[in-house]
């Protein structure tokens, strides 16, 4: 059987070719090449950064605190300036930044979560989720429900409803829990369908079980809605059940990147020991 070795944590992954066989790809929609990228202090967080997504994929980014994952995400997506290297993603190609015209077009294509959900505590569950729409092209009526287009307003309650939460769609953001917040953020970062969402920890400020309830929503709903999901964390469990495939970071580098059906904690373990 034809092989892939991937080499990192002190040993070789090896995964079979079957679904990287010339033509029965999909294809690829995030690319970075020869990554790299240094502080203003001197110190250098990413190095030579090889890094692609296919369109489909999710992809847990896992590392130990400074290893660069948060960085590298900021970067691919063009929230961060970089030194070295390029970017491709969703056809828009850049090297440092993008520029307004590319950042334009990015936004209404990405759909982002991070770990503090950054809702707006005084408005409703649905008109955070209708915010999820602004740079879409609906201008002023994304800011809250009552001025919301019909459709839109029924893109976010069928996001609420996907992530649990109907009954809550008109309650302050406020009066609800922490897990409750973080799937509104997981809604109104999928209300516009977009084709790749980030998200950098987007379960670590989360208990146990409503951190684990926040990913098997967010990943059921981008495997059903066809969005490529690249998400960082600390967590390895999480990394193993919600993930096609994992990339490990250390001191900036990739050190593994393996499907994740050919890893076990072990692996992910040996990453954080390096």
């Amino acid at each position: 059987m034809n092989e892939q070795v991937w080499v990192g944590a002190g040993a070789q992954v090896r995964a079979p070719l079957d679904q990287v066989t010339q033509g029965s790809c999909p294809p690829i929609v995030l690319e970075a090449r020869g990554l790299g990228k240094q502080f203003n202090t001197g110190s250098r967080v990413l190095e030579a950064v090889d890094f692609s997504a296919r369109r489909g994929e999710r992809i847990a980014l896992v590392g130990s605190n400074g290893a660069g994952k948060s960085t590298l995400l900021r970067c691919l997506v063009g929230l961060l300036p970089f030194g070295d290297g390029t970017v491709e993603i969703l056809g828009q190609r850049f090297s440092e930044q993008p520029n307004r015209r590319q950042r334009a077009a990015l936004r209404r294509r990405l759909g982002f979560v991070f770990q503090f959900h950054g809702l707006v505590g005084r408005t409703s569950a649905l008109s955070n989720v209708v915010n999820g729409a602004l740079g879409q092209g609906y201008g002023w009526r994304a800011w809250s429900q009552a001025l919301a287009p019909k459709q839109l307003r029924a893109d976010a309650l069928d996001a609420l409803a996907a992530v649990g939460l109907s009954d809550r769609a008109l309650d302050r953001t406020d009066t609800l829990s922490g897990g409750q917040s973080q799937r509104v953020a997981v809604a109104r970062a999928l209300v516009h369908r977009p084709e790749l969402v980030i998200a950098d920890e987007p379960a670590a400020s989360l208990d146990p079980v409503a951190g684990a309830e926040v990913m098997r929503v967010f990943h059921g709903l981008a495997e059903q809605r066809g969005a490529t999901l690249v998400f960082t964390t600390h967590d390895l469990q999480h990394a193993l059940d919600y993930s096609d495939r994992v990339v490990g970071l250390a001191a900036g580098r990739v050190v593994l990147d393996s499907p994740t059906v050919h890893l076990r904690a072990s692996d992910l373990e040996a990453i954080y020991r390096d």
